[in-house]
């Protein structure tokens, strides 16, 4: 899109000058004049001008036909050289998207020496790996990552793109969708194919985690995912599996950015990732104090486990924000989840949901986390715990 000025309709009365909110507009020779840098056409001054001299031009895009679009893409993320973990899950359930479409599953790794990674990738089930190695992309930016996945989305037409809801691929793929002009849904829990139409359905909560709501991009391409860590099961190594590597020349790619990595301050404040844990023990309101959360911190040590917490324990002060499991927080999936005196709210269950095992222990026997639990214990958390503290010192 793009605001012009027709100049035989211009009278000079200043009014679009003063309704630019951007400073984009500027008088010369007694017509306005904008300012390309400046302006982004909101069409203020279009509202403004009463002698239809200003007007808003909408250009039609050529999209390729939907048809010409195949196969399903992940963004392989990594840092430091190594390849995240949520990876690895997108990569499962791409590969069964891929199936139902009856298409290829490939991943896209950028970053600098970085082709040696690229065999983990394959073992974990991708047909194709498209491998840009450039000293642009040797740390994380927006521009030149973002530049790269859109000129390599541009010329080999993926039919689903997915990438992981973490940091990075919060920041980059928002910039990728705005620049192919398709649709994107964030933090999506499951993933489906609509196999009579060949739709991505896209599952996330909404309205706060009160419902989980099923979106779909019926008319561009690509379909585009972020998809929350924890939610699904990582692909399984298959070093038998074969796939092609597929080496793009930088020099075909164009990379620039106005920033510079100067350079990385580590998080040393979170002692353990609880995203990473295998058991987690995570308190509630109904721990009652900060104080109190001696009691599971003393109770996950014996057991070898991380300390979780609602949001509603976090808002009260009882633990830092680092350690929130749920909707605004971190989305785990340990081998056992210990819910300790958490009700169960859906923002919560997102969260923890794909735990393999759920204990929870509440005085509330009606509670809705026992609907989710494989093991309900109906009590005192402060009895409880102790008690189970107790028997495990002596294993």
């Amino acid at each position: 899109m793009a605001i012009e000025v027709i100049e035989n309709k211009c009278v000079g009365c200043t009014m679009c000058l003063r309704s630019c909110p951007f400073g984009a507009i500027e008088m010369v020779n007694n017509v306005a004049v904008i300012n390309p840098d400046k302006c982004v056409q909101c069409g203020a001054c279009v509202d403004s001008c009463k002698f239809d001299a200003i007007f808003l031009r909408k250009h039609e895009d050529v999209v390729a036909p939907i048809e010409d679009f195949q196969d399903v893409w992940v963004f392989a993320e990594q840092k430091k050289g190594v390849i995240q973990s949520v990876v690895y899950e997108l990569l499962g359930e791409g590969k069964k998207l891929a199936q139902k479409r009856k298409q290829n599953l490939c991943a896209v790794l950028l970053g600098d020496k970085i082709k040696a990674e690229a065999k983990k990738l394959i073992e974990r089930g991708a047909d194709k790996v498209y491998v840009l190695e450039s000293s642009l992309l040797k740390e994380y930016l927006d521009e030149p990552y973002a530049q790269a996945l859109t000129q390599l989305i541009k010329k080999y037409k993926p039919e689903i793109v997915l990438t992981g809801a973490t940091t990075i691929g919060r920041s980059l793929i928002p910039r990728v969708a705005v620049e192919l002009k398709t649709g994107l849904t964030a933090d999506c829990t499951g993933l489906d194919i609509d196999e009579e139409r060949g739709l991505l359905l896209q599952t996330r909560p909404a309205f706060g985690g009160n419902i989980m709501a099923t979106i779909i991009c019926p008319n561009q391409r690509p379909q585009m995912s972020t998809v929350r860590h924890k939610v699904m099961k990582e692909a399984e190594i298959d070093k038998k599996h074969k796939g092609e590597i597929i080496e793009i020349d930088p020099a075909s790619v164009k990379l620039t950015s106005r920033t510079a990595f100067l350079k990385s301050i580590e998080d040393v404040a979170e002692t353990v990732n609880i995203a990473e844990a295998d058991i987690i023990v995570s308190g509630g309101r109904g721990v009652g104090s900060a104080e109190n959360f001696k009691v599971l911190e003393k109770f996950a040590k014996s057991i070898g486990g991380a300390i979780g917490a609602s949001r509603a324990a976090v808002d009260s002060g009882f633990m830092p924000y680092s350690h929130q499991v749920g909707q605004t927080g971190k989305t785990v999936c340990p081998k056992i989840y210990f819910a300790c005196g958490i009700s169960g709210q859906i923002q919560h269950l997102v969260g923890m949901q794909s735990s393999d095992i759920i204990v929870a222990i509440n005085k509330d026997p009606d509670a809705p986390i026992f609907k989710v639990a494989t093991y309900g214990i109906v009590g005192d958390l402060f009895e409880v715990l102790p008690h189970l503290t107790k028997e495990l010192q002596k294993k």
